[in-house]
């Protein structure tokens, strides 16, 4: 060949993905002329081949050793595609073909189907020469002719494999072959050993062998291959059973002694040292007490074993246990003996603790250098999938037999189709699945040795792209696997890690079913008032066969449970059903019931704690999303509010339809403060922000909406504000509090008694459309200059008049609150300059400090309801919120003027300059504050629990347990109710000896 046709070709053969084409241009010279085939016929099917140069490289070696198999092989298309297919993503079977060149004969018909179960239990049993479960005779080289066979199939295995347009479809039936070739190589190799321990013609065996025939031995497949999951070069876990046809107790001694070196022998069959390399490791620790255990126990013995001393993490294992050589007949009974044991396991205390347990000792134990390439062990691998669906079948599988199965992609199907695992986390775990195990079987294939890491050089990252058929690149294989790890870990976390699986596995026997005669009698039991009712609301949540009505019935158990925890379990599952009415098939909540970190149970804690929340919900059902995440439950700030308010006025012109949007918001941020509260997300400060801010942005926005209605542009340069007062300007609202306000205007040159007409029908309107059937918004002016008596709304002009000239002491007190909350930015700082005047007097009236002395002793006396324990009234009983307040204005009244850090509108704060300016000792302050505090928040907790205002510690001891669960710690009537007395009685103490001291 010239030099220009030998260029000529080693270019054609780089384009053809040769990485030496020198080489290969010898290479191929080489076999033209020792197989005497033409160099395109060599090269027909190169393209099959991962690594054209390793595969040619092979096929060379092995044809210099004996030519006449490969061309047999080349000569059919079949033939010579499975060669290119297996030599170029496996250099272990050119190592094998190397030993024995004879059997790369066998390729040439492989490649078009997977050889069956049966099929290559024969073929291996033909190769010992087995005859009625004995080999032909003792010989070592059995074990060779074993594994060479084994060799042989499982090279077929690989083509059929190598060959086929998408591997991860077909992974299943390869996983399910390599199973069962597994399965035959035992059955092959414990007919050599039956023959080795038999005595036989020559005497040489150690039993005789009708002893050994009566020996009954089974041995179990677990893990991949009892699931018929295996991978190419795998551990194979079993489990040894023996027993005998003699019931003699001698017979099964002799049964035990026998089957204890047919184990053996049958081990070393497989995995011992012998001219032809091991197949894979026999790994029987997975018996009972592992390692320490005996190799092999009687049926007896194991089911003993497994019913007082075995540990969860061995009914895991055995979720997946299947008869796989030896006597089936007995290791069905196995089987069916450890199974029941199996899927009650869940049950046992702390079984889903343990699992979650295990499988972080699994990562923790993989050394640091090979966590990001554990395609098996490391997170986001084999191992995240498979105790996930494990977990889930045997927890859910306690009442489900639907879900009892032993793969992992069955196992997805059934778990799918219960309900228990939503479509796309399963669809994507299936993906991911089959993917992770087609990057695992190429890299055992590519030198038939157990490895689960990724390869770290390109060049072999490459070859396992080509090779998988996944990638086009080094770098996108490399891409796909980051891609599947972040995907799977993700989902492993969100399933594996959910409450509702740790809940469901501890619920009594009893309870995990809800259809039972005995159903009536148990919701009683637990807590339920009506179980007639609550019988009728579980049928209409659960009866039915859509996805939802499934879901519904694996969720009810536990969340009765749940339910029964609260308050007031029959309003809890009565509202839940008319919340799952409003959603109706909505599919993202019961998924997130589902699957989210604790949302089922978040969900059952406030709807049996609050009918606050719970009609809230009914009319805002989809803040039931909230649940799934603390951040959707922080209050939003005032800005945000205020956009969203702000958008509304721009998107309606019609104030109905802008008021209507205005109570929507108001509506839903409440509730979502009120789940916050409920739910701990939000302290009792944060809970008076969020509550005055609401109100704030509410009557901004109805304010700015009736402006545009009722002031005409020729009088716009009337300016108009609200001015907080009370705790709505303490910022101190609760649950349940009035918004006590004042109204103020300033002319600017509109005529005045216009600008009055026109402040007035602002003010009506402002309450008109302030109100709101479902959750009222009281705007109380009560406190406005001469009380209920004086005009509602007062020019800057009259406000300063009439405190110069006639307000009272009480009206300084009250002024002592006000900030201005909504209109004339202007006008509101004028009209504080006025308060400031009058709430912070340079010379201390003692006349006036005597009256409000007065007036307090008269509330006390007069203004408490009748009939009701002033013990108890949180507000004007004795060391209640009056007392605190009162007490915190009389001093801001003597000292303001000078402590400007007094200056405030908060309780809290105007107590805690008082403590710094020394007007007060801070042992007294912390017992005023604890009073304040823990009285504003029993005031909110009980307009949540019951969803009806009220200022009075409730007599009643189920009321006030709710209340106690709703301000936790206090889990008990008796708690709630002994805290608050002695709080309020210290409080009280302090009270008098600084007010009227």
């Amino acid at each position: 060949m010239s030099t220009i046709d030998r260029s000529s070709a080693r270019t054609e053969l780089a384009r053809r993905g040769f990485g030496d084409a020198t080489g290969a241009d010898e290479y191929l010279t080489e076999l033209e002329e020792l197989m005497e085939i033409s160099r395109s016929q060599l090269l027909a099917d190169v393209a099959a081949a991962a690594d054209s140069d390793g595969a040619l490289a092979a096929i060379a070696r092995v044809a210099r050793r004996d030519p006449e198999p490969v061309r047999s092989v080349f000569r059919t298309e079949r033939g010579r595609r499975s060669l290119w297919a297996v030599l170029g993503a496996s250099e272990g079977f050119a190592d094998f073909y190397l030993r024995h060149p004879e059997e790369i004969i066998d390729l040439r018909d492989a490649g078009d189907q997977l050889p069956s179960a049966d099929e290559m239990r024969a073929s291996l049993l033909e190769s010992v020469g087995s005859v009625d479960g004995f080999a032909s005779n003792g010989e070592e080289d059995l074990w060779v002719a074993l594994r060479v066979r084994y060799r042989r199939l499982l090279a077929r295995i690989a083509a059929f494999d190598l060959t086929q347009p998408d591997a991860t479809e077909i992974m299943p039936r390869v996983s399910a072959a390599l199973a069962d070739a597994a399965g035959a190589a035992l059955e092959a190799s414990l007919s050599v050993a039956r023959e080795r321990l038999a005595c036989g013609a020559a005497g040489a065996g150690i039993f005789p062998r009708e002893q050994v025939a009566q020996t009954t031995f089974a041995i179990i497949g677990m893990g991949k291959t009892g699931a018929r999951e295996l991978n190419y070069v795998s551990d194979v876990d079993v489990i040894f059973v023996a027993g005998s046809a003699d019931e003699d107790q001698l017979a099964e001694s002799r049964a035990i002694d026998i089957s204890i070196r047919l184990a053996v022998q049958t081990m070393r069959g497989i995995a011992g040292a012998e001219i032809e390399p091991p197949l894979w490791e026999v790994d029987a620790n997975l018996r009972p007490e592992g390692k320490q255990g005996a190799l092999v126990r009687t049926l007896e013995s194991h089911l003993s074993y497994y019913d007082r001393w075995a540990k969860s993490w061995e009914f895991q294992a055995l979720l997946k246990a299947r008869p796989i050589a030896g006597d089936l007949a007995l290791g069905t009974q196995y089987v069916e003996g450890v199974l029941p044991k199996v899927w009650t396991s869940a049950a046992r205390e702390n079984f889903v603790e343990n699992v979650q347990r295990m499988r972080e000792r699994v990562t923790d134990h993989i050394p640091k250098e090979e966590v990001a390439l554990q395609i098996k062990l490391g997170p986001g691998g084999i191992r995240d999938i498979e105790f996930t669906v494990q977990l889930l079948q045997l927890v859910h599988g306690l009442t489900d037999e639907n879900i009892r199965q032993q793969g992992t992609l069955d196992a997805l199907d059934a778990l799918v189709q219960e309900g228990y695992i939503g479509r796309s986390d399963a669809s994507a775990f299936a993906k991911d699945y089959r993917i992770l195990r087609v990057l695992e079987h190429r890299m055992q294939l590519r030198n038939l040795r157990r490895t689960h890491l990724m390869p770290d050089t390109a060049e072999e990252q490459r070859v396992l792209a080509r090779a998988s058929g996944l990638a086009p690149s080094a770098s996108a294989v490399w891409s796909l696997w980051e891609s599947v790890k972040r995907e799977v870990r993700d989902i492993h976390v969100r399933l594996f890690y959910r409450p509702l699986l740790s809940a469901v596995a501890a619920l009594p026997e009893d309870e995990r079913v809800i259809s039972t005669a005995q159903a009536h009698d148990r919701l009683a039991a637990i807590g339920f008032q009506d179980p007639t009712g609550a019988l009728r609301h579980i049928a209409a949540l659960t009866t039915g066969l859509s996805r939802k009505k499934t879901i519904q019935r694996h969720l009810m158990p536990i969340m009765l449970r749940w339910f029964a925890d609260g308050t007031d379990p029959d309003y809890g599952l009565l509202a839940f059903r008319r919340l799952s009415e409003r959603l109706g098939d909505t599919p993202w909540f019961l998924r997130m019931l589902r699957d989210s970190a604790g949302a089922a149970e978040r969900l059952t804690a406030v709807l049996s704690g609050s009918r606050y929340i719970g009609e809230l919900m009914e009319w805002i059902p989809e803040a039931a999303a909230w649940l799934d995440s603390d951040a959707h439950l922080q209050p939003r700030s005032g800005q945000a509010l205020q956009n969203e308010a702000r958008a509304i006025q721009t998107r309606h012109v019609n104030i109905e339809d802008a008021m209507r949007s205005v109570r929507a918001l108001r509506r839903r941020e409440l509730l979502r403060t009120a789940l916050g509260a409920v739910l701990g997300v939000v302290s009792v400060e944060e809970l008076a922000a969020s509550l005055t801010t609401i109100t704030e942005v509410s009557i901004q926005a109805t304010l700015r909406a009736v402006r545009r209605e009722i002031v005409p542009p020729e009088d716009n340069a009337l300016d108009f504000s609200v001015v907080a007062m009370g705790r709505f300007g303490g910022r101190e609202l609760g649950f349940g509090s009035d918004a006590d306000v004042m109204y103020v205007y300033r002319a600017n040159g509109v005529d005045p008694q216009r600008a009055q007409a026109l402040s007035t029908k602002l003010v009506s309107a402002l309450r008109h459309h302030s109100e709101d059937q479902r959750l009222p918004l009281d705007l109380d002016a009560d406190l406005r200059p001469e009380g209920k008596s004086g005009p509602l709304v007062r020019s800057l002009d009259s406000y300063r008049e009439y405190y110069a000239r006639w307000s009272l002491s009480w009206e300084a007190q009250a002024l002592l609150r006000a900030r201005g909350v909504a209109g004339s930015v202007k006008l509101i700082n004028a009209f504080i300059e006025v308060a400031d005047e009058v709430r912070y007097p340079a010379k201390v009236d003692l006349q006036g400090i005597r009256e409000i002395k007065r007036i307090k002793a008269r509330v006390e006396s007069e203004r408490l309801p009748q009939g009701v324990d002033p013990a108890r009234h949180l507000k004007l009983g004795p060391g209640g919120l009056s007392d605190v307040e009162w007490l915190v204005q009389i001093l801001q009244l003597q000292h303001a003027h000078d402590v400007l850090g007094m200056r405030t509108t908060s309780t809290i704060q105007a107590l805690e300059e008082a403590v710094r300016a020394g007007h007060m000792h801070e042992t007294a302050a912390s017992r005023l504050r604890a009073a304040w505090r823990l009285a504003s928040r029993l005031r909110s907790a009980n307009t949540l629990l019951s969803g009806q205002t009220s200022d009075v510690l409730p007599p009643d001891r189920q009321r006030l347990a709710g209340i106690g669960r709703l301000l936790e710690p206090m889990r008990t009537a008796t708690q709630v109710e002994e805290t608050w007395m002695g709080t309020a009685r210290r409080s009280r103490r302090t009270f008098e000896k600084l007010f009227y001291g």
